[in-house]
């Protein structure tokens, strides 16, 4: 337990006229009057504002300038209900029916201005029933933002921490509602599933019946942040910082062991190239740990995982040879060359995640934090910067800029395979790209006002050097919908009538030696939508899948003729027929993506392109 806010003075005092304004105010100004009426005794309560200047004068302006942020009725969630819900029942557990403190709210109209206020009011009056005055859990959170949405949010989890005491962690009365598992995981996880939701649409996909649902959660979202390339990926870098870890355990080994004494079975691998440097490290590290601390006695907070990324794997292993050596030599002391000097390096995996991704995202600095308590401190920092985002640009406009640009008669979609034909984006439609394709697909994922589709980057201004930086869609699955004039679908791709993109695209590249239009003046043209795709094997190294094809006389694929022949005009040659599927069709290979200037021959009917999709989203 650790002291928190203190409410006595002023809480308890019905007849208090002070007390009835302020809570008119914002939670967070209200919590901040308070702690100037209760003498500053909310230095380690919600919020250390001596340490944030930048958030105090924000506080002290909104005063001056009489700003009243209570929570409009429409702003009311049902999480913020549900809570209020809940915690009376609470209250009628710890304190009996109908039994409330003089100065509870009570308060369940949502329309009421001061309904989220109330609800944090309470909270904290109840809290002190059943942890003590002014006595609160550790992961206590409280008011950190006059964001109405955040606030709840602490609330609830709050609420459940005081439920776990009083209930027992698995233990709820038959009317409790309950909320979301990720309401009930700690502040920094919480946070980075807010950024990858905010900037990435990404969400998580961890159930809620999952055994241990935060662990679970911190699985899912640092593959995220993998896929997203937030973390550190120059191999080069990071076999250096590998081989460092090596360096610095044989240090602790000598300083705690004595020279060239180690424990059994010890590796030693110091191959800067060697493909088990990494394995080698942990079982070694493992083994100092097991002789310096006994048997699987671990410091507080080891991670002791090795994952497939090398960065995490690193992470984890600086962050637990740190923890060991503290634990056997002093906090912060360390051997003579040690070099784990970063001092980022020693903060929990979670804290390291939200300084990467807020770096990536605002700009974040640790620079001016203190190494007294810095993990601590960075943490509340980056917590507090995600909670109370900038109001004018969450991210700086010169940074946004470089992924904005206008369509020029883009074919758009609801899907990466192209096959929920949405309309034509307008010339001059201005959009943001989010997502490209995979490999060589020219696909890309781009979101504007009233539409989120997917297009084709050669029908956009955005060049090929900022479309080649997007993040892929490896482990992405972003909503998409099209709601603006120009949308008319879904619906099959137009088949090209000589003019617009589609032709544009189809005619880039200039036939050579293409088969006679004798051969195929009687044939029908249709477009990809057409063509039936039985897949038979991938090739994950050549980004590559060997194909079964068909064309039909519908999108719909209903009446299909074999594919007799697929000549590449680019290289003007036909593609070879590998072999013959079980039911008799040719077999091809074909790259992933959007494959075009092909003439793919049926008996009756051609198509002048194909698309391949990459198994991860078939």
């Amino acid at each position: 337990m650790r002291p928190a806010i203190s409410l006595p003075l002023v809480l308890h005092n019905p007849s208090n006229n002070c007390l009835s304004h302020i809570r008119t105010l914002s939670p967070l100004l209200f919590i901040f009057l308070l702690g100037i009426m209760e003498g500053g005794k909310y230095e380690k309560g919600l919020v250390a504002m001596r340490r944030y200047p930048f958030f105090l004068l924000g506080l002290v302006l909104l005063l001056i300038g009489g700003s009243v942020l209570a929570v409009p009725s429409q702003q009311t969630n049902p999480l913020a209900l549900d809570t209020r819900v809940d915690l009376e029942t609470l209250a009628n557990a710890v304190l009996g029916e109908e039994q409330r403190p003089a100065s509870w709210t009570g308060n369940s109209d949502a329309a009421s201005p001061k309904f989220v206020s109330d609800l944090w009011f309470d909270n904290e009056q109840l809290a002190n029933s059943v942890f003590g005055e002014g006595i609160r859990p550790s992961e206590w959170l409280g008011a950190t933002s006059v964001n109405a949405a955040v606030l709840v949010r602490n609330i609830r989890h709050d609420l459940e921490l005081a439920a776990d005491e009083f209930f027992g962690s698995r233990s709820r009365p038959p009317e409790w509602i309950g909320a979301s598992g990720l309401l009930r995981c700690e502040r920094n996880l919480q946070n980075l599933v807010t950024m990858l939701r905010n900037f990435y649409t990404i969400d998580i996909q961890t159930p809620e019946s999952a055994l241990d649902y935060c662990a679970t959660v911190t699985n899912d979202v640092e593959d995220s942040l993998l896929n997203q390339g937030i973390f550190p990926s120059d191999n080069e870098a990071l076999k250096d910082l590998t081989l460092a870890v090596r360096g610095d355990l044989e240090r602790l080994a000598d300083e705690k062991l004595g020279l060239d004494n180690r424990p059994v079975n010890w590796v030693g691998n110091k191959d800067r190239e060697s493909a088990s440097l990494i394995g080698d490290n942990f079982l070694d590290l493992e083994s100092l740990a097991s002789q310096l601390l006994g048997g699987d006695q671990r410091p507080l907070n080891w991670v002791g995982v090795v994952a497939a990324s090398p960065y995490i794997s690193y992470r984890n292993m600086r962050h637990d040879l740190e923890l060991l050596a503290d634990q056997t030599m002093g906090d912060s002391l360390r051997p003579r060359g040690w070099q784990g000097l970063n001092p980022i390096e020693r903060c929990e995996p979670l804290t390291q995640d939200l300084i990467l991704i807020t770096q990536a995202n605002y700009g974040f600095t640790t620079d001016t934090i203190a190494l007294e308590n810095f993990c601590q401190e960075v943490a509340n920092n980056a917590n507090l910067l995600i909670e109370n985002p900038p109001i004018e640009d969450v991210v700086a406009q010169e940074e946004r800029s470089q992924f904005l640009a206008e369509a020029e008669s883009a074919f758009t979609y609801l899907d990466i395979n192209a096959s929920q034909f949405m309309g034509i984006m307008p010339p001059g439609t201005k959009f943001r790209a989010w997502y490209r394709n995979f490999a060589a697909s020219t696909m890309m994922f781009v979101s504007g006002d009233d539409f989120a589709v997917y297009l084709d980057q050669r029908w956009t201004t955005l060049p090929i050097d900022i479309f080649d930086n997007l993040p892929t869609l490896e482990g992405v699955a972003p909503l998409t919908f099209c709601d603006a004039s120009w949308c008319n679908g879904p619906g099959p791709t137009p088949t090209p009538t000589g003019s617009g993109a589609l032709a544009l695209l189809l005619n880039q590249t200039t036939p050579v030696a293409p088969p006679s239009q004798e051969e195929i003046s009687e044939k029908v043209q249709v477009s990809w939508n057409n063509i039936r795709v039985t897949y038979l094997a991938d090739n994950a190294q050549t980004r590559t899948a060997q194909v079964a094809l068909e064309i039909c006389v519908e999108p719909a694929q209903i009446t299909c003729e074999p594919i007799i022949r697929v000549f590449d005009n680019a290289v003007g040659a036909a593609k070879p027929v590998l072999s013959q599927s079980p039911n008799g069709l040719n077999v091809y290979e074909f790259p992933y993506g959007y494959s075009s200037n092909l003439l793919i021959e049926g008996t009756t009917l051609t198509s002048p392109d194909v698309w391949i999709s990459d198994p991860s989203i078939r």
